[in-house]
Order: C-alpha cells, then sequence, then structure tokens
C-alpha cells in the first residue's frame, strides 16, 4: 500500500507546473526600468534586459514630477503595487508614487504630489488609432504603451515589482 502512495505524490509532483512565476524567454522579471530619455520601458531579469518597448509619458516629459496636476513622469524608485482593467486604457498597472521623498518634497513646497501613476494602454478610438498616440507624449503623468505591449506586460511582470524610472 505504501508504494501506492509513493507512486501516487510521485506521478502528482511531476503534473504539477514547475513554476506559477510568469516568464518571458524563460526568466522571471525582476524588474522594470524605464529611460523616459529614451522613451523606453526595459523588462529585466538579474540585470538582463530581457524585453524593451518604446512608451508615451506626460505631456511635460522632462524632469520629476513635481505637484499634482503637472503632466510630468514621477522619477525615482516604486513598486507596481496593483492592477485593474481600465475602461479607457484597456489595461492598467499601478506605480507605487509618491514615495517618502516625493511627498516630503511636495509638503514642502505646501502642494499636493499627486497620485494615480499608472502604465496603461491606449484607447481604443475611431477618431484617433492607436499609432497617433504611440507617436507622442500625452498622457497626464503616466506611461503609455501600445495594448499589444501592455497585455504581453501584463501577463510577465507581477505586482510587487520594482519600477524605477530615470530620467
Amino acid at each position: 500500500m505504501r508504494w501506492l502512495l509513493a507512486v501516487l505524490c510521485l506521478s502528482l509532483t511531476t503534473l504539477a507546473p514547475a513554476s506559477t512565476t510568469p516568464t518571458l524567454g524563460g526568466k522571471a522579471v525582476d524588474k522594470v526600468l524605464v529611460l523616459k530619455s529614451e522613451h523606453k520601458l526595459h523588462l529585466m531579469a538579474r540585470g538582463e534586459v530581457l524585453k524593451s518597448y518604446r512608451i508615451s509619458l506626460g505631456q511635460q516629459p522632462k524632469g520629476a514630477k513635481l505637484r499634482e496636476g503637472d503632466s510630468r513622469t514621477p522619477e525615482g524608485f516604486y513598486w507596481i503595487d496593483w492592477r485593474k482593467v481600465s475602461d479607457r486604457y484597456n489595461l492598467a498597472m499601478h506605480i507605487s508614487y509618491p514615495n517618502a521623498r516625493d511627498a516630503a518634497n511636495a509638503r514642502k513646497k505646501g502642494v499636493p504630489p499627486g497620485g494615480m501613476i499608472m502604465i496603461h494602454g491606449t484607447p481604443l478610438d475611431d477618431e484617433y488609432p492607436e499609432w497617433y498616440f504611440h507617436t507622442l507624449d500625452w498622457t497626464e503623468g503616466c506611461i503609455a504603451m501600445k495594448n499589444v505591449d501592455m497585455r504581453e506586460l501584463w501577463n510577465v511582470v507581477k505586482d510587487g515589482t520594482l519600477i524605477e524610472i530615470r530620467p
């Protein structure tokens, strides 16, 4: 009887998936790196770039976000902390802006830091096709991608992943 139990356990372990962590090219994404000056988002694994995407930024792409409503994309270290399906922008992943430094800088200036900074797709609009949005900086401070790219990001970047946004 014990041998039957052992065979059953062994069978179950070989049938179970090796990992539930999503991967890209067999490697788990451990960091998202955004280079604003290059309009690039890189998916990283242990310092290696796995894949890169072209992105759109806030309408004022130069400089770090200083306050709510400045149309700038933040700069610094954050986390992808939750996600949602968006009626306006398809898929959206929230960035944990403001961090402690952002909040302190805004407090010193006496202004609200803002929030709801996301990585998201582009609107589906008959008047303005997706390629129109993809060629300019149009967000209010978010990071936008083509919808096909956003779907891939959604599938391989898990909540809790570090995101670094550089100038």
